[in-house]
């Protein structure tokens, strides 16, 4: 049988056929866009305070795409485990506005339902980061309380940032609603640290050291 006899046969024809559609499935395969993978990090912010004890405050963020998951321990309350769901929306590129809507809920010394909202704005070396929860306790819905915690920051370097942070809380005994402070933070590879210092110059001033690794 000649090649041109066999290339007219039924199994030959369906055999090229089959190749020219694995083909094309590769090429369509390696044109399509790589589905979204897993983001991790693993932050844990330590609370020197003056007048109580000093606590460590971890947080798990899990991304993927869009999807945005979150666990936070002694954020809201001292021995309290929350969880958030939400679903980022991002706009611009050159100055990037991120915005994350999120749901969760708290329990253990205060359990809670919690809408949530995270917003992050960079524009060259300028970045605003803001997290603000309303907390409402279940068992007391009159109980309710807005968390916040902002930070203004400046790149002067691609490894280093300076700036300002404020924070409303509820986990420790403050006299002033709302704290503010500064802030000196690195950022090498995949690690991060910061130096929080809140209320300088006064006699309830108290420092927050935060470390973080991102996979």
């Amino acid at each position: 049988m000649g090649i041109i006899t066999w290339l007219t046969t039924v199994p030959a024809r369906a055999g090229i056929l089959a190749l020219v559609f694995i083909a094309q499935g590769a090429v369509l395969a390696a044109q399509a866009p790589a589905s979204p993978t897993w983001e991790l990090r693993l932050a844990a912010a330590a609370y020197f305070l003056p007048e109580e004890k000093d606590y460590l405050q971890p947080t798990i963020t899990a991304d993927r795409g869009a999807l945005h998951l979150e666990s936070r321990y002694n954020y809201e309350e001292r021995n309290s485990l929350s969880v958030f769901a939400g679903w980022t929306f991002g706009f611009g590129s050159r100055a990037r506005l991120d915005i994350t809507p999120m749901f969760g809920g708290v329990a253990g010394d205060r359990d809670a339902v919690i809408p949530a909202l995270a917003l992050s704005f960079t524009a060259g070396p300028v970045q605003f980061y803001s997290e603000g929860e309303y907390v409402v306790d279940v068992h007391d819905t009159s109980d309710r309380f807005l968390y916040n915690w902002s930070e203004l920051s400046l790149w002067p370097a691609d490894w280093l940032r300076v700036g300002l942070v404020t924070q409303r809380t509820r986990v420790f005994e403050e006299p002033r609603d709302v704290q503010r402070g500064l802030l000196t933070g690195v950022s090498i590879g995949r690690f991060e640290g910061t130096l929080y210092w809140f209320n300088p110059g006064s006699s309830d001033r108290y420092f927050v050291t935060s470390f973080g690794i991102s996979f």
